[in-house]
């Protein structure tokens, strides 16, 4: 923003520089013509032409506070840069004004010198005589001094366009020099950013690993819980029907001795009672 403002300032400097330059160009042209050896050192296209690069370089300099105008950092001085635009606009146009009266004073001045040399000139007289020749000579070397100036003139002029699209290509490559630090800024951001989450996935990554083989582990320990479970059962139920078979033939084997002891004649009082002990039941360890 420092640069900026200083910018501006160097802009007003050179428009008060270029502004007293005008001024002046423009008064040599209204006096144009009064005299025969202002004639003679500067010609009217030549401060024609100085005249118009002052104005070019005004006109420049408004485009550039124009431009520098917006990136002033606070109001206050934006406000104060469009009131000094809107004055330099008037003060533009009043100096192409003031020139063109200018050189309408600078013909009028013209026609009436060469109105009093032709005077002059029909006057007759060896005086008349040198004074013509003179006037030839000085007419040559006028328009080749005329000639140059408008060269240089117009070389001037792409000079002052060259600067101008210059600067133009300068404030470009600020801006966007502007543009990519503040890309790089946001990309650092999203860096960090990114970094964070790649170390946040690769924890959830590792977690899920982890749940994984508690799962697989759980369920193995409860597969071999299940398995124990129903071999266990097997085992028992096995056990419970070898009881039960052995019992059955212990009935079995009573019923026939006491068939046999009826057969022979012996009385039931005389039977001996057998107690068969009873194996007792088998308790389910479930």
């Amino acid at each position: 923003m420092d640069k900026v403002v200083e910018a501006v300032e160097a802009a007003k400097k050179e428009w008060d520089e270029a502004y007293s330059q005008a001024k002046q160009h423009i008064k040599t042209i209204e006096e144009y013509g009064k005299s025969r050896e202002q004639q003679i050192s500067n010609s009217l296209p030549r401060l024609n032409g100085l005249a118009q690069d002052a104005l070019a370089l005004l006109s420049s300099l408004h485009f550039r506070l124009d431009l520098l105008a917006p990136q002033l950092p606070t109001d206050d001085q934006v406000q104060s840069a469009r009131a000094l635009l809107e004055s330099w606009k008037n003060q533009s146009q009043n100096l192409r004004v003031s020139l063109r009266n200018a050189n309408l004073q600078a013909k009028a001045n013209m026609r009436k010198a060469a109105q009093e040399e032709r005077e002059l000139l029909l006057g007759g007289g060896g005086e008349s005589t040198i004074r013509r020749r003179n006037l030839q000579t000085k007419a040559g070397m006028t328009s080749a001094a005329e000639s140059i100036t408008e060269s240089l003139r117009r070389t001037r002029q792409l000079m002052v366009q060259e600067v101008e699209r210059s600067a133009g290509t300068l404030m470009t490559f600020d801006e966007s020099t502007g543009v990519l630090k503040k890309a790089e800024s946001e990309y650092k951001g999203h860096r960090s950013l990114l970094m964070r989450t790649r170390n946040l996935l690769s924890t959830m990554q590792r977690q899920d690993v982890i749940d994984r083989v508690i799962m697989a582990v759980g369920f193995f320990l409860f597969s071999c819980a299940v398995l124990y479970v129903v071999s266990k059962r097997f085992g028992i139920l096995k056990l419970q029907r070898q009881v039960i078979a052995a019992l059955k033939a212990g009935m079995t084997g009573q019923a026939q001795i006491g068939h046999g002891v009826f057969g022979n004649g012996i009385n039931d009082n005389a039977v001996h009672r057998v107690d068969v002990p009873l194996e007792q039941p088998m308790r389910d360890e479930l």
